[in-house]
């Protein structure tokens, strides 16, 4: 098993990619604390992570909030003792509309949630995480080539790219990986208002494999950046999107 021994802390654990992940690191071995804002979500991803003979605790968790986030790293330690792994994938969309009529409110809550998170999260895991360790930040294709009517969330995303390269730069001495996937669209809660509308027939076909992702084939990428087998990757972002960016 690839993850064996190992502590991981996965962020947006109450479902989609973070709970196929979350579930996947366990059947690879690992200890997994879930972290979610909804409390009732999270429980039921621990619970699953069980049932599938792993081993989890959660945390409710608001990856806006630095308090938070503090609360959620000592739960891990107190439960596990070290940290091995961290999965930051919390995150939100945003507000389909033109830039000029995005508000300040929606603009501040997708940062917040999506880069101020992801940073939350390195400030307060890293210096807990010895060598060999390894962080995956979750971006998107939108945050490498910019997506129209969704300013705030093409934004915040390609901010985590290059926190991760920052990151990664910082800290490869002391051997802590520190590396991105980008998803295309993946068949999660983000994308389900997208299936009621007249649009859904040419998002959900526009790549070369003619499909959405699963959450589980996100879960396998993350799973390959964490592990050993990603051992000389630091600094990169794996774009995991069915040949979205070719076409």
């Amino acid at each position: 098993m690839r993850l064996i021994n190992k502590v991981a802390i996965i962020t947006g654990g109450g479902g989609g990619i973070g709970r196929a992940t979350a579930i996947r690191f366990a059947q690879e071995g690992a200890k997994v604390l879930v972290a979610d804002v909804n409390e009732e979500e999270v429980k039921e991803t621990a619970r699953l992570v069980i049932e599938y003979g792993g081993e989890s605790v959660f945390s409710k968790c608001d990856m806006s909030n630095s308090s938070d986030v503090e609360r959620m790293v000592d739960d891990c330690l107190k439960a596990y003792g070290k940290i091995d792994i961290l999965f930051n994938n919390a995150g939100v969309g945003s507000q389909e509309m033109k830039l000029p009529d995005v508000s300040i409110d929606d603009w501040q809550r997708v940062f917040n949630i999506n880069i101020n998170g992801v940073f939350y999260g390195m400030k307060y895991v890293i210096p807990h995480m010895s060598e060999g360790a390894s962080i995956v930040n979750t971006a998107s294709i939108a945050g490498i080539k910019g997506q129209k009517l969704v300013s705030a969330y093409s934004a915040s995303k390609g901010s985590v790219i290059t926190l991760t390269k920052t990151a990664a730069t910082e800290f490869g001495r002391k051997n802590i990986r520190i590396n991105a996937v980008a998803p295309g669209v993946i068949d999660t809660q983000m994308v389900e208002n997208w299936k009621e509308t007249d649009k859904w027939p040419v998002l959900s076909t526009a790549n070369a494999l003619r499909r959405v992702g699963k959450a589980e084939e996100i879960a396998n990428a993350v799973l390959f950046l964490a592990s050993d087998e990603a051992s000389f990757i630091t600094g990169e972002t794996l774009v995991v999107d069915g040949g979205t960016l070719n076409m």
